[in-house]
């Protein structure tokens, strides 16, 4: 741990978060965003499934530890949601399993601390075909189908109403858009620039709507060392330098919507 310590938000989940971190993705697009207001720790796992999640969850959230997240973004689900193998091992979880190891990683990880956050995020769409194209048949007896991520999608806000936490419906805010299945993957299951534009877009109205104290939300947290110094460039009166630690870019202000 570094000094100067910043609010952690955690990305933890499967492929959807491993690879929001690559070139584009929504997860690199929220760590720039936040450079000096908070660190984004990736936590993403391809491949696993909420049974996966849970044998690793006291590992990756210990209660005794002496800072915890202000904020994880909590993704499973597709993985979860495909059909099952005729042998009975691979990734599928039936349903009601599904929604209780949710239930359980949820509780868990708002039990860390009395301002740990948590927002879920639900399956995104898949486009079938292309899913074909890309995988041929390799995939055909442990399919994921659109139905089935929008059955686990709706059961998953339906536990988070219950459980008063916020949700993120990427199933249906990612068909949205019109051209969504063409232009929102990146093989049909992961997302895109443009797929993970959304999902940006999609936290950022969380954050900015919610009454949580302290705010999460960009534009009302402080910056790292935001006070004045002779070292900074000097401003065009020649005397006194601009002080940067607050400018916000232009990229910045159009997500922002300032």
């Amino acid at each position: 741990m570094v000094g100067c310590r910043r609010p952690q938000f955690v990305l933890f989940g499967s492929s959807v978060i491993q690879m929001s971190f690559n070139v584009g993705g929504w997860g690199a697009i929220l760590a720039d965003l936040y450079a000096r207001k908070a660190d984004v720790l990736l936590r993403g796992y391809s491949g696993w499934n909420t049974r996966m999640a849970l044998q690793a969850l006291d590992k990756l959230f210990p209660k005794d530890e002496p800072v915890q997240p202000s904020l994880v973004i909590l993704y499973f689900g597709g993985n979860d949601a495909t059909k099952p193998h005729p042998s009975g091992i691979g990734s599928h979880v039936p349903l009601p399993e599904y929604i209780e190891n949710m239930k359980t990683m949820i509780a868990h990880i708002r039990g860390l601390s009395d301002e740990t956050r948590v927002i879920c995020l639900t399956s995104p769409p898949v486009n079938e075909a292309r899913i074909r194209q890309v995988f041929g048949n390799a995939l055909d007896d442990q399919a994921r189908t659109n139905d089935g991520c929008c059955l686990y999608s709706e059961k998953l806000v339906e536990l988070c109403k219950e459980m008063d936490v916020e949700a993120i419906n990427l199933w249906t805010a990612i068909q949205e858009k019109d051209d969504w299945a063409d232009t929102c993957f990146i093989d049909g299951i992961h997302l895109s620039s443009e797929g993970s534009q959304i999902v940006v877009k999609e936290i950022l109205k969380v954050l900015k709507r919610v009454d949580w104290e302290p705010s999460l939300y960009w534009l009302k947290m402080p910056s790292d060392f935001p006070e004045d110094s002779p070292y900074y460039v000097v401003g065009p009166d020649g005397k006194t330098t601009v002080n940067v630690s607050n400018h916000i870019c232009s990229w910045q202000r159009g997500w922002l919507n300032i």
